[in-house]
């Protein structure tokens, strides 16, 4: 974060200093949520959550270094008052970002995939100069903010993941740090209970092309048409990408190897060169592609794009992790999140890397589908079934659909079974595996199932 002063966080914020001593203190350290992660010179934003309240733990964050505390209420250490912590944030991230002119910023956004392509962009582009890009998944009126206050003078270029359960949300993360470049991946059925129908999904994406400048660029997919058409609502220039022929950055002569890693050759205006991806999964493909062709917009070459695409491994946790045990046994852990397009993607990888062997598919719940959610996870429950599964476990009440799919299709005959809880599916599938069997564990994060693909890694097969 760049420096700056109690007394201009104050100003900025319209705060109340509570029990400040001295208002010319200078933050220079993190801005964080976590007092765990408080340090030397640093903000800490209390806030309320699911099992504690951040103002309980003001105290610790100031022992280790705060500065300060920004708040709604006193906490007995120097304090920030405001009424709204979050809203607060997003103020002090726009100020940051205006002192720094010389900052580009690029935002991406779509259904599925944004992580991953963020994490590739992120990892092309900091050859070109410093970057800063989301922890994890922090890509709300949260996540974002806080990722923006990580820049500072040195930093070259911000590469933004940005998320919406609603109309108005990407809108406003871009308000917080207005784009130059924006990635639009897709657009799918995750949140479908909040929007509705996938058109309403492709009107909030739409936010991200819709907020560039006229000198900006607008990065489509090719290969989703509610993608490409927003093309006519952005003021920007249109950079598509895909695996479509028309596609201006694509990837020809797609093939997997046995553990379903892409190699294409990817093709731009600037010549081709080929890609070997380190990620699995075909999916992986169109996130690449975003990738590169953000990087070239950016100015890097592209047989050093190519080149960076072939070295990067996954940065965050629980997507299409790949783990092959000394028995033989190979767990794809795919449990960070779930879509119904997500799903009959890591349902794809799954049967390429088990080629006609033994393989199950341990699957928890897919959330906020709302009104549909019973026929996606049944639709899921189709797909998996013609992925020739060895068995498939549903996790849960809300999971069980997958199994009523999964019945309905003609001539399946792997086992079906319906189980509680990620403890119970953990049982039901590791007295199964023999040595040289597949096993993904894929659900929405809600579902916790990353610990069944954790334990199955470090497990050895009964038989």
């Amino acid at each position: 974060m760049i420096p700056i002063s109690i007394a201009q966080i104050a100003r900025l914020t319209g705060a109340r200093p509570d029990g400040v001593s001295d208002a010319g203190a200078v933050v220079t350290g993190p801005v964080v949520i976590d007092s765990r992660e408080a340090g030397q010179g640093g903000l800490f934003a209390a806030l309320p959550g699911e099992r504690a309240d951040g103002h309980d733990f003001a105290a610790s964050a100031v022992a280790a270094g705060a500065i300060a505390v920004l708040a709604t209420r006193p906490v007995g250490v120097p304090a920030l008052i405001v009424p709204d912590v979050p809203a607060a944030l997003a103020v002090l991230a726009r100020a940051v970002v205006d002192r720094l002119p010389d900052l580009t910023v690029a935002g991406i956004t779509g259904s599925a995939g944004k992580t991953t392509t963020k994490d590739l962009a992120a990892a092309l582009i900091s050859s070109l100069g410093p970057t800063v890009s989301p922890r994890a998944s922090f890509n709300n009126e949260i996540g974002h903010p806080l990722t923006v206050l990580r820049v500072d003078e040195s930093t070259r270029f911000l590469v933004a993941e940005l998320s919406a359960r609603g109309p108005g949300h990407i809108a406003a993360l871009c308000q917080i740090a207005p784009p130059r470049l924006g990635v639009v991946l897709c657009v799918g059925n995750a949140h479908a209970g909040e929007f509705g129908s996938r058109e309403q999904v492709a009107a909030a994406k739409a936010e991200l092309p819709a907020a560039l400048p006229a000198d900006g660029v607008a990065l489509l997919n090719a290969d989703d048409r509610l993608v490409l058409a927003m093309a006519e609502q952005t003021p920007a220039r249109v950079v598509t990408f895909g695996r479509s022929a028309g596609a201006q950055v694509r990837a020809a002569d797609v093939s997997l190897d046995r553990l379903s890693r892409p190699r294409f050759v990817l093709r731009t205006p600037d010549g081709s060169a080929p890609v070997a991806l380190r990620l699995h999964g075909e999916h992986n493909v169109t996130n690449a592609l975003a990738a590169a062709a953000l990087a070239a917009e950016l100015g890097m070459g592209i047989e050093a794009i190519a080149a960076g695409l072939s070295v990067a491994t996954a940065r965050s946790r629980w997507r299409m992790e790949v783990t092959e045990r000394a028995d033989g046994v190979i767990v794809v852990n795919d449990a960070y999140n779930a879509s119904p397009e997500a799903v009959a993607a890591a349902l794809a990888a799954l049967g390429v890397i088990a080629a006609g062997g033994r393989s199950y598919a341990v699957l928890g719940r897919m959330a906020e589908l709302g009104d549909r959610s019973r026929e996606f996870h049944e639709q899921a429950g189709v797909v998996a079934a013609r992925t020739g599964l060895t068995g498939i476990i549903a996790v849960g009440d809300e999971a069980a659909p997958i199994l009523t799919g999964a019945r309905s299709e003609p001539g399946y005959a792997g086992e079906l079974l319906a189980v509680p809880d990620g403890q119970a599916a953990l049982s039901t599938v590791a007295k199964r595996l023999r040595p040289g069997d597949v096993v993904l564990v894929k659900a929405s994060r809600a579902a916790g199932l990353q610990t069944v693909a954790l334990a199955l890694a470090e497990q050895e097969a009964s038989t």
